[in-house]
């Protein structure tokens, strides 16, 4: 979800192991999908949750996309075991749903539409698109900022007197206008899939969801600083999107890969020991509030599940 202005062999061999895992069965899951998984072309689709910035070490062009070569996209071609000429990496840090059908401007280069990437012989399509249209990034900088505000406060007073005040920022009259922005994402991903169908028809869809960014529990959140309330509100409209692409994704007959559950614990706020996101002073290879390589390995573990358990 980063915004326009800024918001190996080890990764072969956990995969591979990974992929191994998946067609065994493990946490209850059959002794072989259903239907072969899929040896042909693999397209990626997406943002910089997808393209993984600055986590090492970054490939494809143009640079300005800053895909790393241990994003989810390229961990799961590996759990694949496709060659490299049967996977195209299209995701772009900075994407919105426009940027699927038009070139993209970055600050090094101009990214193709990302939908010129499928042909009639793709056979995969991953998707993870919506943080930016919703301007979760520039949502999160306000309420960092109130963040501070809010501290002060409490600094100087004992108590601040409003515990979510970005929510109100958001919310000042009872019309919430970042649900407006997820309604708004939800008409125009049908359109998407549906021009995805267009260039590959024989190709599985499969749209991806954001994992957990911030802690269930709505407890103050020092690592991203933000006022206890305006925790739970951010939580909110994280868990709108994904019900949104969730619902769009199956009324289109596409999948929907599910990254929140399997992340719950391992947001931003978490222990570095186990979090997948990063926190706005990173201590791992990772863009501020973004997925660090555990959290782009904990993405490619849920589309290879899901691809594997495909009816």
């Amino acid at each position: 979800m980063r915004t326009r202005t800024g918001l190996g062999p080890a990764a072969v061999a956990s995969c591979v192991a990974l992929a191994a895992a998946v067609t065994v069965g493990r946490e209850g899951g059959s002794a072989a999908s259903p239907h072969p998984l899929p040896k042909g072309p693999y397209v990626a689709l997406g943002d910089s949750y997808t393209a993984g910035p600055d986590i090492p070490g970054r490939h494809g062009r143009p640079t300005g996309c800053e895909r790393s070569d241990r994003n989810y996209p390229s961990l799961v071609a590996a759990g694949l075991g496709l060659r490299p000429a049967e996977f195209r990496d299209a995701s772009c840090s900075g994407a919105v749903t426009a940027d699927l059908s038009v070139p993209q401007t970055t600050d090094d280069g101009v990214n193709p539409a990302q939908l010129s990437a499928l042909t009639a012989s793709t056979r995969l399509v991953t998707l993870g698109i919506g943080g930016n249209d919703i301007g979760f990034g520039p949502l999160l900088t306000t309420c960092v900022a109130y963040g501070v505000t809010y501290r002060l406060e409490k600094r100087i007073g004992g108590e601040a007197a409003d515990r979510a005040p970005c929510r109100g920022r958001y919310v000042p009259d009872g019309t919430d206008a970042i649900e407006a922005r997820i309604r708004t994402v939800g008409g125009r991903l049908p359109g998407v899939l549906a021009g995805i169908r267009r260039r590959a028809p024989a190709a599985r869809v499969y749209v991806v969801g954001y994992p957990a960014i911030l802690p269930a529990d709505g407890s103050d959140c020092a690592a991203l600083g933000l006022a206890p309330g305006d925790v739970g509100f951010l939580r909110e409209k994280e868990r709108g999107l994904n019900a949104v692409l969730r619902q769009r994704a199956r009324a289109a007959g596409a999948g929907y890969v599910d990254t929140y559950t399997p992340s719950a614990g391992r947001d931003a706020c978490a222990d570095a020991a186990v979090r997948w996101i990063e926190p706005l002073v990173p201590a791992a290879p990772a863009a501020p509030v973004h997925p660090n390589e555990r959290g782009e390995r904990g993405m490619a573990d849920a589309v290879l599940r899901a691809v594997a358990a495909t009816d």
